[in-house]
């Protein structure tokens, strides 16, 4: 679960399905953070994966750490990239997703995209090779800005929704959503959790 740890960070990879954080209600509390409290207490949340999105999920050890953290995520000085397998085969070889995103409020936690209230959102994405099963096409997937669901509505946006997604594209069920984070860069520190599908 643990690959990275020094005197400032913990990096775990986060299987598919646990929360990073605690939810609503009793039944919500396991999650990523709390299991990883049981044996550091001092991890501090520095930022969040979809509950059904595995790989790499950084803890901050110190509150200067954390308060760091902040301000690189701010700032998009931290690179992130994802591995997807997505339905169909997109016609180019990849490109930059641009499309503004905003909350579906009456069907929460759906996010949709919004031309008019929307808040700016971009994903550059590309084909990556790999196995990849018929009728599917993988690929790497670079968020530039961090808004909920980006990388799963902008796919979905691009007539390609990512395999498994049972919130975007559930006439397609799939053993998981096929959403990986496989790397994650800050200034000083390149951290990497291979691809489980």
């Amino acid at each position: 679960m643990i690959v990275h740890r020094d005197e400032r960070w913990i990096a775990i990879d986060k299987p598919a399905g646990l929360l990073s954080v605690p939810g609503r209600g009793p039944d919500k509390q396991d999650c990523a953070w709390s299991r990883l409290r049981s044996l550091h207490p001092e991890a501090l949340v520095v930022h969040r994966l979809d509950q059904p999105t595995s790989g790499l999920l950084l803890f901050a050890r110190t509150p200067e750490a954390q308060r760091q953290a902040g301000q690189w995520f701010e700032t998009r000085q931290v690179g992130k990239r994802y591995q997807a397998l997505v339905w169909g085969r997109p016609t180019a070889e990849g490109g930059l997703i641009d499309l503004p995103l905003a909350a579906d409020w009456p069907n929460r936690p759906r996010q949709q995209v919004d031309l008019q209230h929307g808040r700016p959102s971009q994903t550059r994405w590309g084909r990556q090779a790999g196995p990849c099963p018929a009728g599917c096409t993988r690929l790497w997937l670079e968020p530039l800005s961090g808004r909920a669901h980006q990388l799963r509505v902008h796919l979905l946006a691009l007539g390609h929704p990512i395999v498994g997604d049972a919130l975007y594209d559930p006439a397609r069920p799939a053993e998981r959503l096929m959403l990986h984070a496989e790397r994650l860069q800050l200034p000083g520190l390149t951290l990497e959790c291979p691809c489980p599908f």
